[in-house]
């Protein structure tokens, strides 16, 4: 039986990788809290197969970059069939999956995939902090995976390459965008910065709700950088309009209105048009296949 991960594509971009191991950089590791660099920080976009293609193209047409060999395999530690593709952009990586199958639980419900030095040590530290296992250790032809749940429901990937990959370094790094209420969003930041040995680089408690769709009300923001990039736990009342929280991932570009050009010029469509946040201007855009994101400009200064 073929067990292929997604994250097979690093084989099938520009050249052959490295030779392994991450090993001989352990300690190193263990300090960023195993994750090897943004630029292996994927989110896991599910498409309808007929959208598979459109989809890609939508996505490279808005932010650039290329794109592995796109193939059909399983995925999952059982029985599916997938079309998996990756998209490298200075922006931020995303997996592409269209299941020509029904999706085995719990696939399809993960937000990000996180590349570890060490699976299994990755996998207890994140234990160790409080997060669950939803599908325990399994092996694919290029190495290892597992699903993990933080406290809030916050389901993550983590997973590791026999042989390293090497892509190039971001342009923007990405921001995982996390939406919680208060029950849930202090045990969910602790662990997550125990884990990723991150820091809180800035906990504002008043942010107008507008940015959010809650004119009138404010809600509380949170920023976390680590090694696996930056996350935006956006703490509220639940209480949201449609499209907000179906944004996973936001995207920084330097030109927000040429980079809506060229989104919808691919078929992209605008949800939320510019408005002002703090420090940027954001929008949320619906790519062709249903994904939804944000993407922001910081405003000058």
């Amino acid at each position: 039986m073929k067990r292929f991960a997604i994250l097979f594509a690093a084989a099938l971009i520009g050249g052959a990788p490295s030779a392994p191991s991450f090993a001989r950089d352990a300690p190193q590791a263990v300090a960023a809290g195993y994750a090897i660099g943004p630029q292996y920080d994927t989110t896991h976009v599910y498409v309808a197969p007929e959208d598979f293609d459109r989809f890609v193209a939508s996505f490279v047409a808005t932010f650039g970059g290329r794109t592995s060999k796109q193939g059909v395999f399983q995925v999952t530690p059982t029985p599916s069939q997938t079309m998996s593709q990756l998209i490298l952009t200075p922006a931020g990586t995303v997996s592409v999956f269209g299941f020509k199958t029904p999706i085995p639980y719990p696939f399809g419900h993960e937000r990000t995939g996180y590349l570890v030095s060490d699976l299994d040590a990755a996998v207890a530290a994140a234990v160790k902090h409080g997060a669950t296992r939803l599908v325990t250790t399994f092996p694919d032809p290029i190495g290892r995976d597992a699903l993990v749940q933080w406290p809030g429901g916050v389901n993550m990937q983590l997973y590791w390459h026999t042989a390293t990959p090497n892509y190039p370094a971001l342009t923007t790094v990405p921001e995982n965008r996390v939406y919680l209420t208060a029950d849930a969003a202090d045990a969910f930041v602790r662990t997550w910065v125990g884990y990723s040995k991150g820091k809180v680089v800035a906990d504002d408690k008043a942010v107008p709700g507008a940015s959010i769709g809650q004119p009138g009300k404010s809600y509380r923001r949170i920023r976390v950088e680590s090694g696996y990039g930056r996350m935006a736990v956006i703490v509220s009342d639940g209480q949201l309009p449609w499209p907000y929280g179906r944004d996973l991932t936001g995207y920084e570009v330097a030109d927000l209105a040429g980079t809506l050009a060229k989104a919808t010029a691919a078929g992209a469509e605008t949800l939320v048009p510019p408005q002002a946040d703090g420090d940027r201007q954001t929008a949320i855009v619906r790519f062709p296949g249903g994904y939804i994101a944000e993407i922001h400009s910081g405003v000058a200064k």
